[in-house]
């Protein structure tokens, strides 16, 4: 059987046992007139003012004010070029109601993620921004000079923002709502937190005790720490107004909610938990999955090896293909690596065992280990086998699990999974194995009903 492969560059179907049971989320369907839908959300926001009426309050305080818009950096499909893009008419009613081009920034929330090169910023921006000499300035979470302390959260976070947002006149975030991990839904707050923040910020933010709590999963916001933190920061640095849109698989806007930080991003909430469950018959012996868009280097594809926890079987094996346009690195951060491998050297149970030492010291990037180790609770490190055709000729010694590459050198993706599943039927000496492939990857939860 043939199955739509979403990450494969040259658009080719994957082919799978026609026994293969394929599930896939049932999205809305995208709307009609995306640009209308965002005009309306702006003019008729969600216990909002509007917002061109904000903006005029703002300039009445202060004739020579500042607005700051924060996007999302290429790990994010947010539509911010092109016909119904969110940026563009964000700009445009500032500039409308008086603001002066050169008091207008974008701001990239890369949070700890490397900055966007200039090609990758023309690639996700729309020209028009560019044509009106308003500039794109990345977040660096590293340049201290650049942060803006404003005290502790409950929990003892240290909340250091960024300046240039901390000091606009007008604060407005945009971003994507989709299933998240470990803070439940992406979108909303997280545009501050983690996205403005400092590095020192995510010590407790992404320490091993919240990334470890129960509440800290997909889909997930009441009692989740991670989403209560991110919130505390946000409402630290102060929020004037959001836009969120949901997606379909071929990126299509499905909704648009904007208005109060709260309340607008608890509706797009509301619209993704409805779809973004997958109910299974059962768990499966071998569950095969993707990066999606989100996965550009191995640090991301964390997210979808999590997500199909609930469609393994115990000691069963997960297949996980991906296209790492990370052309910087395709791995992460040399502190990611350097966890990954503890953990690839060690166990699961071994590693989170570590990180909650009190002799530990924290490490940025060690929560995306630490949520591989989650994974690895379910399936021995042995039972993972993955596939980038942008590994091929690595150095593979220091990941987790076993590079499908081992048991066919062609770059086809369905050659490579159609090769690791006979390699497993070998291993448990038999072919009836029940075989699941989850076509939303990162972005659907499933879950035995």
């Amino acid at each position: 059987m043939y199955v739509h492969n979403p990450i494969d560059p040259a658009h080719k179907d994957l082919q799978l046992p026609d026994s293969t049971v394929c599930y896939a989320m049932q999205a809305p369907p995208a709307l009609p007139d995306p640009a209308k839908a965002v005009e309306q959300a702006l003019a008729h926001p969600i216990k909002s003012k509007p917002l061109s009426e904000i903006a005029k309050e703002k300039l009445a305080k202060n004739a020579d004010a500042h607005a700051v818009i924060v996007i999302s950096d290429n790990t994010r499909p947010v539509p911010y070029k092109g016909e119904g893009n969110i940026l563009v008419p964000l700009l445009q009613t500032l500039l409308s109601v008086g603001y002066r081009a050169d008091n207008l920034k974008v701001l990239i929330a890369t949070g700890t993620h490397r900055p966007m090169t200039a090609e990758e910023i023309d690639k996700i921006i729309d020209p028009w921004v560019f044509a009106n000499n308003i500039e794109v300035i990345n977040h660096d979470c590293k340049d201290d000079a650049n942060l803006t302390f404003l005290g502790k959260t409950e929990r003892g976070s240290e909340v250091k923002i960024n300046s240039l947002y901390v000091n606009a006149d007008l604060k407005i975030l945009t971003g994507l709502v989709e299933s998240h991990f470990m803070a439940g839904v992406s979108g909303g707050r997280k545009s501050v937190c983690p996205g403005l923040i400092s590095e020192h910020g995510t010590f407790l933010f992404h320490g091993a005790n919240l990334m470890g709590h129960a509440d800290s999963r997909d889909l997930n916001l009441e009692g989740n720490p991670v989403h209560e933190e991110s919130l505390a920061f946000a409402k630290m640095a102060g929020v004037d107004f959001i836009i969120n849109v949901t997606l379909d698989h071929k990126f299509a806007i499905t909704g648009v909610y904007a208005g109060d930080l709260e309340a607008a991003h608890l509706a797009a909430f509301e619209m993704v938990k409805g779809y973004a469950k997958i109910p299974v018959a059962e768990e499966a012996d071998i569950v095969i999955t993707h990066g999606g868009f989100v996965g550009i280097n191995h640090y991301q594809t964390a997210k979808a090896g999590f997500a199909a926890i609930g469609a393994l079987k115990k000691d069963g094996y997960l297949i996980s293909i991906a296209n790492f346009t990370d052309k910087k690195d395709i791995i992460g951060s040399v502190m990611y690596k350097t966890v990954l491998a503890l953990l690839a050297l060690t166990s699961s149970e071994e590693l989170v065992r570590v990180l909650h030492s009190k002799d530990w010291p924290f490490i940025p990037d060690q929560w995306q280990v630490q949520k591989w180790a989650s994974l690895f609770d379910k399936i021995p490190l042995d039972h993972y086998f993955y596939y980038a055709p942008q590994l091929k000729g690595m150095q593979t010694n220091g990941l987790p699990g076993v590079d499908a590459q081992a048991f066919c050198k062609d770059e086809d993706f369905s050659k490579v999974v159609l090769a690791t599943i006979e390699h497993i039927r070998k291993l448990e000496g038999k072919k009836d194995l029940k075989i699941v492939w989850l076509s939303d990857g990162p972005y659907a939860i499933p879950y035995v009903k």
